[in-house]
């Protein structure tokens, strides 16, 4: 009877290292996966292929979703990237983000264009906000037909800031509060501080007056701060963007995890020939 019990004690023993370690395994493996195929990209493409890929990941024994967005760890990495890539070698910056800190976006954009070789961001779906910021800052914007770009007014708190000055100013200085007031400075500044950045960052490619324009446009308050835009907007805008997307770089999205979920909400069967069928 001792013996039994020790065997059903060992089985459990057995399936509750397995369970907590199988999610680590199979994220080592993943990561591995990456690797490789970032290896492939790299060889085709003779280039430092970097990624910002923001995407809910599941880890660990629970599975709970890790929300991520551009972080100063983020440019600390980035930046270490770009440090350490070949000066004469162009770089690929594949981004899939919401945004994230200004502070981080900036820092991200400045060593992009300082690099001396030619520079491509690749957006397979989208990059908002600061990875815009970032988009803006390469020598080529590469999406996809169906991606999208946002606007890069900033944000203060929960409220856009071209918002908040706007406030003020159809209420009247005299008719708001004191912190109102001070809140609609600190926005008026956070926007002249955007838009300058964003023009030294097109100056040089677009010119000074449609560098001024595209500043002013996409700083201004002019959509919501989530409004997409697409590959078309973006050339009536003046921006100089590619849709040639490597088919690598849709592979390696399919390389980041979503939570686990008990069915998935999107589920797809690729077309089969019935021609063809008959003919086998």
């Amino acid at each position: 009877m001792d013996a039994l019990s020790g065997f059903f004690s060992l089985i459990w023993w057995l399936l509750f290292f397995y369970l907590l370690m199988a999610p680590q395994i199979q994220y080592k493996q993943l990561q591995l996966a990456r690797l490789r195929l970032l290896k492939e990209i790299s060889d085709k493409r003779n280039s430092t292929i970097i990624t910002l890929i923001h995407r809910q990941e599941s880890i660990g024994f629970f599975g709970i979703p890790i929300y991520r967005f551009i972080s100063i760890e983020d440019s600390e990495e980035v930046l270490r990237a770009i440090r350490s890539a070949p000066k004469d070698k162009p770089i690929d910056l594949i981004i899939h983000t919401p945004g994230g800190l200004v502070l981080a976006a900036t820092q991200i954009a400045k060593a992009l264009k300082s690099h001396p070789a030619e520079t491509r961001v690749i957006v397979p779906h989208y990059a908002m906000s600061g990875g815009t910021l970032i988009a803006l800052a390469a020598d080529k914007i590469i999406m996809d037909e169906n991606a999208v770009l946002g606007p890069v007014d900033p944000q203060l708190g929960q409220y856009p800031a071209p918002s908040i000055v706007k406030a003020v100013e159809q209420k009247g200085v005299e008719k708001v509060d004191d912190q109102t007031l001070i809140l609609a400075d600190i926005a008026k500044k956070a926007i002249n501080q955007v838009q300058n950045f964003v023009y030294n960052l097109l100056k040089d490619k677009y010119g000074e007056e449609k560098a001024k324009e595209l500043s002013k446009i996409l700083t201004e308050g002019r959509w919501t701060h989530d409004y997409p835009i697409t590959v078309e907007e973006a050339k009536k805008l003046g921006l100089d963007v590619d849709t040639n997307v490597p088919e690598e770089v849709y592979a390696l999205m399919e390389l980041y995890k979503q939570p686990v979920r008990q069915r998935g909400t999107v589920e797809f069967m690729p077309y089969s020939n019935p021609q063809n069928s008959k003919a086998k």
